[in-house]
């Protein structure tokens, strides 16, 4: 902008002057300007307004005169012979040019002398697949990556094939998908480009192929006429071989070949072989995947089958674990189910040592992190190669033996990690937390994706179907997974109730289960008794029958002082008490302040082991109040163990628990997951806990992991398991379920995520509903059976006999379709019915109706009897019928002539009766007519007359009035009786009754139409088009169960995949775009996370506050206090909630069944104001003053929003957006520090 001249200041102008106020527009007059300054507009900032652009003048000036780096002051020499090589460089345009070698496409081979061996020469050799990259192929022949991305993969790599995932056939391939276009080559090519005026011509001038005179086809097809000369049956056998000729050459193996011809040349001798030869057909074909191993008699030739283990042990193992280990050389899968102290580490440790002395890797999964940490103390003891990948945690991994959490396995495998090259056992550890609603479809995934070389260890605790799922593995894997499960444990238990709660009634514990397994009635009345003499009189006399499960504190405190008490006397230490809650945990340890339980010496003992762990903490960290309250319970034996206790304490607890210095541990249900520290006692504070929606009892399967943990290998003859009864004695019922009822079988949790679909959409190759299909939830299609059943249905459909559809039969098939309708109408019309109050009223005894019964058609008969059940009702009648067709197998017509007849029938001869039990279905109409009977008399008389002796009775009086009495009916209206209408008489007014009924008026009327019925041959032709459409409907059912369509999470996959496309992470072809690249690299909250990212709502922000801000992807729980934060941030929070809700209402549009608001209450910001001071060098202690949540989860908390960070980081690489990545980076420094990522004690 071009300077205003201003004329200097003449005498005659006011001395004023504008003053411009900041950057905003604001100007002041200023009335006494200073003397020796001119007018023109002043400015209150430094250097008038700030600069558009950089001046490059002092960049320059700032970068290479100003900075010390660049001009050293005190080597000169060598600051000028940098100059010197930055001016007298060669110019090298080549270098320019790089370009990557193409791969050789041809290597040496030698050739050998097949008997000495000795060299003969050299032959060039043409390599196939030079051009396979992990970029383009699913196959192991592809070229290794990069070295930095042979660990973890990179998500734009294709994952290795899974196991028994075939390679795409050809009729696959070729058939197209909806959107691809068949070109033609010949016709309808365009012929000008865009843009260009005149095109190509395509027409073929000149060079016209000539016909071939001689068709050879029709040569051979003449020469197939010949054979018409022979004589009649060899002419039959010809057309035989014929039918069989084009079938050869599609079999698989000759068993096949050899059941096609026995059954095309069906002659009675060849029948039965062909039974015979049934079990030897195709063993592939209905061979169990699943073995089950036996494990009762002893395994003798064990040392004889492994002269030389690849790992030997102190202890003779058990059979179970030599069976594993024999299985696991001749590199099966196995599935191990035992108790928790039964000692499958063993077959873990087999594994580790096999592929140590194979030179090849194993991975070992756990599903909790603590667990991963221990598992690696203890097998870097045993092995020393053994590497860790957790979240946050990567120590040397290049080992052998790598152990991991099961999310990072199944990253791995997405993003085709070269590990798995090389991997040749993974054992899946407590793989019956595959229940779990959360994280339960990992372990699916990981095993749908694992390749076909890859051998399956699963580790678990004992599940009552543990073949059904090993099953399931084996048919996806294409491999026999090995069942060894067994039911003992090296130590047994004994489950007590304890009543007492004071010195006096301290020794009241009465045994409910003993050793063996009995339920004991007697020890549950004695507890029962105990507690009775105790309730005092006064409260017996008023009936206090509510006994609350709540007890007060101070009764909780007596009852565990006294049992405590009782235990250290009877040297029943170390005790692990389950309570359900972890404010429990704690106020029960505060409670005991007055017990301890150590000697000086163990109290020497721990301050030295407490004091060594803690010296890795900074100083303010070691005086946080529940490092000083634990250090004081520890020193009397007493500990505590949840998810609110620090890691670095809960490791301190587990360590010195193992070692037997801890007497006491008051733990929550997850100490119980994995952790592997039995105790000598268990008690439970309550056998009821609260699940996230309402407490229930234990569930067998959690009762048996808790009370597992009873008994210690080695040093005790049985384990203890005590039932405290504070308020009353729980329900027999209850004890005896959880007790001894059968454990929780392992369910499918399969559900698809984002990150599963844009994954998979990723690969051309591998199918979302390949997945689907593969799942643990659709393991019951069994698509091989099924597939063998088509083929068989569609060869019978051959065989049948054509149908004759010409002049009067031309209808039949609308005619069968009618039928068919008519059927199933009025059998929703029978059920209907049947259901109703009034419709069973009209079905009472004495009611006339028309029966279709076998050989009874449109016959009346008259209800003798109902009978009581509602699922299969039955009624008796007494039926009219002719003189010898009183019983008699009739075969029951399948021609339904009653359906379009309604006349009556009418006895030729003289009319005889029978007494029937009918379904609903016989009941082919109920009229409106009643007639007086005696049921009793009818039925007796009856069934006596069917005894050999006095079978040429008389019928009695009963029955011929009866009788009678039907004929009678019948004669008077030989046409059809009028009968109950079920909207009108009987009162059913719902909707699909009404539209049944109207719809039965229509299809009976138009049954008169058809004139097939009118054909001499229609029962026969009418028989024939029953048998194909069976056949045919039959086929179409499996049919429509193998494909796709039948998936149960099809309708959802689509409903995600519009999800996917309006927010444009794949485009309508199903190719994932930058959005979805970016999602891939995202384990959970992918898509808010995404839309965050490209929203820009983390650019504004500063590193503490971007990581303050996604603290609420990974906090769960409630809190009760406001966090106090910034306005930069409150507006942040804001805008994730807007994004959030965004998400979840497109969510709803499309059909997923989630409401907005639950898809927004996910997220929860409790802890943001904690996070921000963290992030902003807060020392701990002052942090757990700012919120209700205990200390341990704002560990974990932190320690997972690190590996958000991390996401988000890579994420902000693969968009190209480095400011971001850097601030993530610093955001993630931020936090990284003293007490939250103190490597575990485990590690070291």
């Amino acid at each position: 902008m071009d300077k205003i001249n201003v004329p200097p200041p003449g005498p005659m102008d006011l001395p004023l002057s504008l003053l411009e106020m900041g950057c905003s527009g604001r100007f002041e007059l200023i009335t006494h300007p200073l003397p020796d300054q001119p007018l023109p507009p002043q400015s209150t900032l430094p250097h008038g307004l700030p600069p558009t652009s950089l001046s490059l003048e002092t960049e320059v000036e700032k970068q290479f005169l100003r900075d010390p780096s660049w001009l050293p002051i005190h080597d000169t020499d060598f600051a000028f012979q940098k100059f010197l090589n930055v001016t007298q460089r060669e110019v090298n345009v080549d270098s320019l040019l790089n370009c990557t070698p193409a791969p050789l496409h041809s290597g040496l081979s030698v050739v050998r002398d097949p008997t000495t061996g000795m060299l003969l020469d050299f032959t060039e050799v043409l390599l196939e697949n030079t051009g396979l990259s992990a970029k383009n192929s699913l196959s192991f022949q592809r070229q290794p990556g990069p070295p930095s991305e042979s660990l973890r993969g990179s998500n734009t790599n294709y994952p290795f094939l899974p196991g028994g995932m075939e390679e795409l056939s050809l009729d696959q391939i070729k058939k197209k998908s909806e959107l691809e276009e068949d070109v033609d080559f010949e016709n309808d090519l365009l012929k000008v480009p865009p843009g260009f005026k005149a095109g190509m011509d395509f027409t073929d001038k000149d060079s016209k192929v000539a016909k071939a005179e001689v068709n050879l086809m029709s040569l051979l097809s003449t020469l197939d006429d010949i054979t018409d000369l022979q004589p009649e049956d060899k002419e039959k056998k010809e057309d035989k071989g014929r039918e069989d000729a084009p079938k050869l050459p599609r079999t698989n193996s000759l068993e096949d070949l050899g059941i096609k011809d026995a059954v095309s040349s069906s002659s009675p001798s060849e029948k039965g072989k062909e039974v015979k030869s049934k079990p030897k057909e195709n063993p592939e074909d209905n061979k169990k995947w699943a073995i089950p191993v036996n494990i009762t008699s002893p395994c003798d030739d064990f040392y004889k089958r492994i002269p030389n283990p690849a790992f030997k042990w102190p202890f003779e193992l058990d059979v179970f674990q030599k069976q594993a280990v024999l299985r696991l050389e001749a590199h099966d899968s196995v599935f191990v189910a035992a108790h928790t102290s039964a000692g499958k580490t063993v077959v873990a440790e087999y594994a580790i040592a096999l592929s140590q002395k194979h030179m090849t890797r194993t991975i070992y999964t756990s599903p909790i992190k603590a667990l991963s940490n221990q598992k690696f103390r203890d097998f870097k003891n045993t092995f020393g190669d053994v590497g860790l990948l957790t979240g946050d945690v990567q120590l040397s991994p290049e080992s052998s033996c790598l152990i991991m959490t099961t999310e990072i396995l199944r990253s791995m495998l997405y993003n085709g990690s070269e590990v798995i090259r090389d991997l040749e056992w993974v054992i899946f550890d407590e793989v019956h937390y595959i229940n779990d609603a959360e994280r339960g479809v990992v372990w699916e995934e990981v095993l749908i994706m694992l390749p076909d070389h890859v051998s399956i260890i699963l580790l678990s605790a004992t599940v009552p179907n543990a073949l059904e799922f090993s099953e399931w593995i084996g048919r996806i894997k294409k491999r026999h997974i090995y069942v060894i499960s067994t039911m003992k444990r090296p130590v047994p238990l004994e489950h007590y109730l304890y009543t007492g709660n004071s010195t006096k009634t301290q020794k009241e514990m009465s045994l409910l289960v003993d050793a063996v397994g009995n339920f004991l009635t007697k020890g549950f009345y004695a507890a029962v008794d105990a507690k009775k003499d105790r309730t005092s009189k006064h409260a017996q006399s008023f009936g206090a029958k509510s006994t609350s499960h709540n007890t007060t504190a101070s009764q909780d405190r007596a009852v565990w002082l006294t049992l405590l008490h009782f235990l250290s006397q009877r040297q029943q230490t170390p005790v692990v008490a389950f309570t359900f809650s972890r404010t429990r945990c704690d106020d029960n340890a505060r409670a005991l302040d007055s017990m301890d339980m150590t000697s000086s010496v163990e109290k020497a003992e721990i301050h030295s082991f407490f004091q060594k762990s803690m010296s890795r903490l900074r100083g303010g960290d070691r005086q946080l109040p529940q490092i000083v309250l634990m250090r004081d319970l520890l020193k009397r034996g007493i500990a505590v163990h949840h998810s609110g206790i620090l890691p670095i304490l809960k490791e301190v607890i587990e360590m010195l628990f193992s070692r037997g210095l801890v007497k006491v541990l008051f733990a929550t249900e997850t100490f119980a997951m994995g952790v592997n520290m039995p105790a000598r006692t268990v008690v439970f504070d309550s056998i009821r806990k609260h699940d996230g929606t309402g407490f229930r009892n234990l569930l067998p399967g959690e009762y048996i992991q808790m009370a597992g943990r009873a008994g210690r290998r080695g040093l005790d003859a049985t384990g203890t398991v005590i039932i405290l009864c504070k308020a009353g004695v729980h329900e027999m019922a209850d004890l005896h379920v959880m007790m001894l009822g059968k454990p929780t079988i392992l369910q499918s949790q399969f559900r698809l995520t984002y990150t599963m679909i844009l994954n998979l959409l990723r690969v051309e190759a591998l199918r979302v509903t390949d997945m689907m299909r593969r799942s643990f939830s659709e393991s019951h299609r069994d698509t091989q059976a099924h597939e063998k059943r088509i083929s068989q249905l569609k060869q019978s459909l051959s065989s049948l006999p054509p149908l004759d559809t010409d002049g009067q039969l031309s209808d039949i098939l609308p005619y069968y379709h009618t039928v068919t309708e008519l059927r199933t109408t009025t059998e929703i019309l029978q059920r209907a019915i049947l259901e109703s109050v009034n419709g069973l009223k009209a079905l009472s005894v004495g009611r006339v109706v028309v029966v279709n019964y076998k050989q009874h058609l449109n016959a009346l008969g008259v209800i003798l009897q109902v009978s009581n059940d509602s699922v299969n009702r039955t009624f008796t009648a007494l039926i009219i019928c002719d003189k010898g067709n009183e019983e008699g197998e009739g075969k029951s017509n399948n021609a339904f002539p009653h359906l379009f007849n309604t006349a009556l029938f009418i006895p030729e001869g003289p009319c005889s009766h029978t007494v029937q039990k009918l379904k609903l279905q016989d009941v082919s109409a109920i009229t409106v007519k009643t007639l007086k009977v005696i049921p009793d008399r009818i039925i007796d008389n009856y069934n006596k007359r069917q005894q050999p002796r006095f079978r040429l009775d008389p019928p009695g009086q009963a029955i011929s009035t009866a009788t009678q009495e039907l004929l009678r009916l019948a004669e008077a209206s030989p046409g059809g009786i009028a009968s109950l209408d079920p909207v009108n008489d009987l009162q059913l007014k719902s909707m699909d009754v009404v539209e049944s009924s109207m719809r039965l008026r229509v299809l009976q009327e138009s049954l008169k139409e058809f004139n097939c019925i009118h054909s001499p041959t229609f029962a026969e032709q009418f028989a024939r088009v029953q048998d194909r459409m069976s056949v045919q409907e039959e086929l179409d059912r499996l049919l429509f169960l193998v494909s796709d369509q039948s998936l149960s999470l099809l309708p959802e996959y689509h409903q995600r995949i519009k999800v996917l496309q309006s927010l444009q992470y794949v485009d309508s072809g199903g190719a994932v775009q930058l959005k979805g690249r970016v999602a891939c690299q995202i384990s959970s909250h992918e898509l808010l996370l995404t839309e965050l990212l490209f929203e820009n709502v983390l650019s504004p922000l500063a590193p503490e506050e971007s990581a303050a801000l996604l603290s609420c992807l990974v906090f769960t729980q409630n809190t009760q206090v406001e966090p106090h934060i910034t306005n930069t941030l409150q507006e942040g929070i804001d805008r994730v909630l807007s994004v959030a809700q965004r998400i979840g209402e497109l969510q709803r549009d499309c059909g997923i069944p989630q409401t907005a608001e639950e898809f927004v209450g996910q997220f929860k910001f409790g802890l943001t104001e904690v996070v921000y001071c963290w992030a902003r060098g807060m020392p701990f202690a002052e942090i757990a003053m700012l919120t209700d949540v205990q200390e341990g989860t704002v560990v974990r908390c932190i320690q997972r929003l690190d590996e958000v960070l991390k996401e988000v980081r890579q994420a902000a690489r693969i968009v190209g957006d480095s400011v971001l990545g850097s601030k993530m980076e610093k955001a993630s420094l931020s936090i990284r520090r003293d007490i939250v990522f103190t490597a575990s004690l485990y590690t070291h």
